[in-house]
Protein backbone atom coordinates (compact mmCIF):
# COMPACT_ATOMS: atom_id res chain seq x y z
CA UNK A 1 0.00 0.00 0.00
CA UNK A 2 1.16 3.52 -0.86
CA UNK A 3 1.44 6.26 1.57
CA UNK A 4 -1.01 7.65 -0.10
CA UNK A 5 -3.72 4.95 -0.35
CA UNK A 6 -2.96 5.21 3.88
CA UNK A 7 -3.54 8.58 4.25
CA UNK A 8 -6.71 8.28 2.45
CA UNK A 9 -7.85 5.31 5.04
CA UNK A 10 -7.28 7.97 7.87
CA UNK A 11 -9.21 10.09 6.02
CA UNK A 12 -12.29 7.73 5.42
CA UNK A 13 -12.14 6.60 9.14
CA UNK A 14 -11.99 10.24 10.62
CA UNK A 15 -14.97 12.68 8.97
CA UNK A 16 -16.75 14.39 11.74
CA UNK A 17 -15.34 15.39 15.46
CA UNK A 18 -18.08 16.90 18.30
CA UNK A 19 -16.73 20.02 19.88
CA UNK A 20 -15.51 19.62 23.45
CA UNK A 21 -13.84 22.90 24.66
CA UNK A 22 -14.80 26.53 24.86
CA UNK A 23 -12.73 29.26 24.85
CA UNK A 24 -13.81 32.85 24.42
CA UNK A 25 -17.16 31.87 24.01
CA UNK A 26 -16.71 29.18 21.31
CA UNK A 27 -16.82 25.66 21.53
CA UNK A 28 -13.82 24.02 19.72
CA UNK A 29 -12.53 20.17 18.72
CA UNK A 30 -9.24 20.24 21.04
CA UNK A 31 -5.92 18.53 19.74
CA UNK A 32 -6.29 15.91 22.01
CA UNK A 33 -9.19 14.83 20.93
CA UNK A 34 -8.46 14.87 17.31
CA UNK A 35 -4.91 13.02 17.83
CA UNK A 36 -7.03 10.54 20.14
CA UNK A 37 -8.80 9.71 16.79
CA UNK A 38 -6.19 10.21 14.40
CA UNK A 39 -3.02 8.68 16.20
CA UNK A 40 -4.18 5.32 16.79
CA UNK A 41 -4.57 4.87 12.74
CA UNK A 42 -1.33 6.09 12.41
CA UNK A 43 0.23 3.53 14.58
CA UNK A 44 -2.25 1.00 12.29
CA UNK A 45 -0.88 2.33 9.21
CA UNK A 46 2.96 2.45 10.17
CA UNK A 47 3.40 6.37 9.29
CA UNK A 48 4.82 9.35 11.05
CA UNK A 49 4.25 13.20 11.41
CA UNK A 50 7.71 15.02 11.42
CA UNK A 51 7.42 18.41 12.70
CA UNK A 52 9.88 21.38 11.61
CA UNK A 53 9.81 25.09 12.16
CA UNK A 54 11.66 26.16 9.12
CA UNK A 55 10.99 29.90 10.15
CA UNK A 56 9.97 31.94 13.33
CA UNK A 57 9.87 35.15 13.96
CA UNK A 58 8.18 37.82 16.72
CA UNK A 59 7.29 41.28 16.99
CA UNK A 60 5.58 43.47 19.22
CA UNK A 61 2.27 44.18 19.18
CA UNK A 62 0.35 46.96 21.59
CA UNK A 63 -3.66 46.54 21.69
CA UNK A 64 -6.90 47.47 24.07
CA UNK A 65 -8.13 44.96 26.05
CA UNK A 66 -12.25 45.17 26.69
CA UNK A 67 -11.12 47.13 30.08
CA UNK A 68 -9.58 49.89 27.57
CA UNK A 69 -6.58 49.09 29.16
CA UNK A 70 -3.15 49.23 27.25
CA UNK A 71 -1.81 45.54 26.99
CA UNK A 72 2.27 44.25 25.02
CA UNK A 73 3.03 41.00 23.36
CA UNK A 74 4.84 39.17 20.89
CA UNK A 75 3.02 38.06 18.24
CA UNK A 76 4.68 34.90 17.00
CA UNK A 77 4.88 34.20 13.04
CA UNK A 78 6.19 30.56 12.30
CA UNK A 79 6.48 28.54 9.30
CA UNK A 80 6.84 24.69 9.33
CA UNK A 81 7.42 21.79 7.27
CA UNK A 82 4.54 18.97 8.11
CA UNK A 83 6.28 14.91 6.69
CA UNK A 84 4.49 12.31 6.40
CA UNK A 85 6.78 9.51 6.32
CA UNK A 86 5.88 5.81 5.29
CA UNK A 87 8.14 3.67 7.89
CA UNK A 88 7.52 0.53 5.91
CA UNK A 89 8.53 1.95 2.27
CA UNK A 90 10.52 5.25 3.67
CA UNK A 91 8.36 7.82 1.26
CA UNK A 92 7.64 10.88 2.57
CA UNK A 93 4.71 13.76 1.48
CA UNK A 94 6.21 16.96 2.71
CA UNK A 95 3.86 20.16 3.13
CA UNK A 96 4.50 23.76 4.51
CA UNK A 97 1.89 25.37 6.88
CA UNK A 98 1.85 28.56 8.48
CA UNK A 99 0.32 29.63 11.83
CA UNK A 100 0.30 32.52 14.51
CA UNK A 101 0.43 32.87 18.14
CA UNK A 102 -0.23 35.66 20.82
CA UNK A 103 -0.86 34.96 24.63
CA UNK A 104 1.63 36.23 26.61
CA UNK A 105 4.93 36.31 26.95
CA UNK A 106 5.83 33.17 27.52
CA UNK A 107 2.93 31.11 25.68
CA UNK A 108 2.65 32.85 22.35
CA UNK A 109 5.06 29.88 20.40
CA UNK A 110 3.52 27.31 22.22
CA UNK A 111 -0.20 28.96 21.30
CA UNK A 112 1.01 29.14 17.37
CA UNK A 113 2.88 25.50 17.26
CA UNK A 114 0.03 23.69 18.93
CA UNK A 115 -2.53 25.73 16.65
CA UNK A 116 -0.37 24.31 13.70
CA UNK A 117 -0.72 20.64 14.18
CA UNK A 118 -4.06 21.10 14.78
CA UNK A 119 -5.47 22.87 12.33
CA UNK A 120 -3.08 20.91 9.95
CA UNK A 121 -4.10 17.75 10.27
CA UNK A 122 -8.08 19.15 10.42
CA UNK A 123 -7.27 20.35 6.94
CA UNK A 124 -5.16 17.77 5.27
CA UNK A 125 -7.80 15.17 6.78
CA UNK A 126 -10.75 17.38 5.37
CA UNK A 127 -12.27 17.21 8.98
CA UNK A 128 -15.15 18.67 9.46
CA UNK A 129 -15.07 21.66 11.85
CA UNK A 130 -17.08 24.39 13.28
CA UNK A 131 -16.74 28.19 11.94
CA UNK A 132 -17.34 29.36 15.19
CA UNK A 133 -13.88 28.33 16.33
CA UNK A 134 -11.83 30.72 18.51
CA UNK A 135 -8.97 30.93 16.65
CA UNK A 136 -10.79 32.59 13.88
CA UNK A 137 -11.07 35.62 15.78
CA UNK A 138 -8.78 38.53 15.09
CA UNK A 139 -5.34 38.52 17.13
CA UNK A 140 -4.78 42.19 17.37
CA UNK A 141 -8.55 42.68 18.21
CA UNK A 142 -9.12 40.12 20.86
CA UNK A 143 -5.87 38.84 21.76
CA UNK A 144 -6.82 35.14 20.86
CA UNK A 145 -4.42 32.51 21.54
CA UNK A 146 -3.47 31.52 17.67
CA UNK A 147 -4.41 31.94 14.33
CA UNK A 148 -3.51 30.59 10.70
CA UNK A 149 -3.56 31.80 7.04
CA UNK A 150 -3.33 28.33 5.34
CA UNK A 151 -6.70 27.09 5.97
CA UNK A 152 -7.88 30.98 4.49
CA UNK A 153 -5.87 31.00 1.22
CA UNK A 154 -6.91 28.73 -2.09
CA UNK A 155 -2.91 29.12 -4.07
CA UNK A 156 -2.97 28.23 -7.25
CA UNK A 157 -0.51 26.00 -8.67
CA UNK A 158 2.15 28.79 -9.81
CA UNK A 159 1.73 30.37 -6.71
CA UNK A 160 2.39 27.40 -4.28
CA UNK A 161 5.44 26.62 -6.13
CA UNK A 162 6.81 30.29 -5.98
CA UNK A 163 6.06 29.94 -2.26
CA UNK A 164 8.24 27.33 -1.93
CA UNK A 165 10.61 28.29 -4.38
CA UNK A 166 11.16 31.28 -2.06
CA UNK A 167 11.10 29.73 1.08
CA UNK A 168 13.58 27.32 0.12
CA UNK A 169 15.79 30.38 -0.91
CA UNK A 170 15.27 32.09 2.06
CA UNK A 171 15.87 30.01 4.70
CA UNK A 172 19.45 29.62 3.12
CA UNK A 173 20.02 33.53 3.15
CA UNK A 174 22.47 34.80 5.77
CA UNK A 175 21.33 37.23 8.65
CA UNK A 176 22.75 40.26 6.84
CA UNK A 177 21.22 39.42 3.65
CA UNK A 178 17.83 38.71 5.34
CA UNK A 179 17.90 41.96 6.94
CA UNK A 180 19.31 43.95 3.86
CA UNK A 181 16.01 42.20 1.86
CA UNK A 182 13.58 43.10 5.03
CA UNK A 183 14.49 46.79 4.85
CA UNK A 184 13.76 46.91 1.32
CA UNK A 185 10.77 45.75 1.29
CA UNK A 186 9.06 46.51 5.17
CA UNK A 187 6.56 44.96 7.05
CA UNK A 188 2.78 47.38 7.96
CA UNK A 189 4.59 48.54 10.87
CA UNK A 190 7.61 50.32 8.74
CA UNK A 191 10.41 47.73 10.13
CA UNK A 192 12.37 45.21 8.00
CA UNK A 193 10.17 42.51 6.85
CA UNK A 194 11.77 38.99 8.38
CA UNK A 195 9.18 36.60 7.59
CA UNK A 196 8.98 35.33 3.98
CA UNK A 197 5.14 34.31 4.30
CA UNK A 198 4.48 37.86 4.41
CA UNK A 199 5.90 39.15 1.31
CA UNK A 200 3.73 39.59 -1.42
CA UNK A 201 3.88 37.38 -5.01
CA UNK A 202 5.39 40.54 -7.12
CA UNK A 203 7.90 40.84 -3.75
CA UNK A 204 9.15 37.37 -4.31
CA UNK A 205 9.41 37.99 -7.48
CA UNK A 206 11.57 40.30 -7.47
CA UNK A 207 13.58 38.94 -4.79
CA UNK A 208 14.22 36.13 -6.32
CA UNK A 209 15.35 37.52 -9.68
CA UNK A 210 17.57 39.66 -8.07
CA UNK A 211 19.35 36.75 -6.39
CA UNK A 212 19.31 34.66 -9.51
CA UNK A 213 21.75 37.46 -11.32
Amino acid sequence: MTIYKKLLEIQKKVTELGKNAESFGYNYVTGGKLLEHIKPLMNENGLLLKQEVVVHSKEQVVYKTKKGEEKLEYLHDVTYRFTWIDTDTGDKDENMFYACGMNDFEKGAGSAHTYAERYFLLKYFHIKTDEDDPDLKDNYKSGSKGGGQNQNQNYNKEESELDKKFLDVWVKLSDEQKLKIGTAYPNKFGKPQNNPQYFKKAEKEAILSKLNK
